[in-house]
């Protein structure tokens, strides 16, 4: 049976005056392709309703780990968000942003999960490891 994942994403990306804002939008759709962008003042704002792309990055680079610390580090009830580096975005590359935002911005995520629970969408994107493997894949 395969489960079914009902997600709101909001991705907000600053656009500087000095940054060309076709770029900012690849550095979005190069993590988020399914995000329907518009802009607004001085940024980005999209909407989309998966992670899939992010999580088969998160996957390629091996970062589970790191990137079940992000998305649980700032859980709210059934919502999660993180910091995205904008130029390692564009690169296609997932790079979580902590400490102070960069001198251009950073991209922000927010994850709204309403089926079935933060914690299982969590487990679905970035799953627990052992010995740096995802723990299902072994079983």
């Amino acid at each position: 049976m395969t489960d079914v994942y009902s997600v709101d994403v909001q991705v907000t990306a600053p656009v500087m005056p000095t940054e060309v804002t076709a770029r900012v939008r690849d550095a979005v759709t190069n993590l988020f392709p399914e995000a329907d962008l518009e802009e607004g003042h001085g940024e980005l704002l999209g909407e989309a309703h998966s992670l899939e792309t992010l999580s088969e990055r998160i996957h390629e680079q091996e970062i589970l780990d790191t990137a079940r610390g992000q998305f649980l580090a700032d859980r709210q009830g059934n919502t999660f968000s993180f910091d995205l580096k904008k130029q390692a975005a564009f690169q296609g590359v997932v790079n979580f942003a902590v400490g102070d935002p960069a001198e251009l911005g950073d991209i922000h995520v927010r994850v709204t999960v309403r089926e079935p629970s933060v914690e299982a969408y969590i487990d679905h994107i970035a799953p627990p490891t052992e010995d740096g493997r995802p723990i299902e894949e072994r079983e």
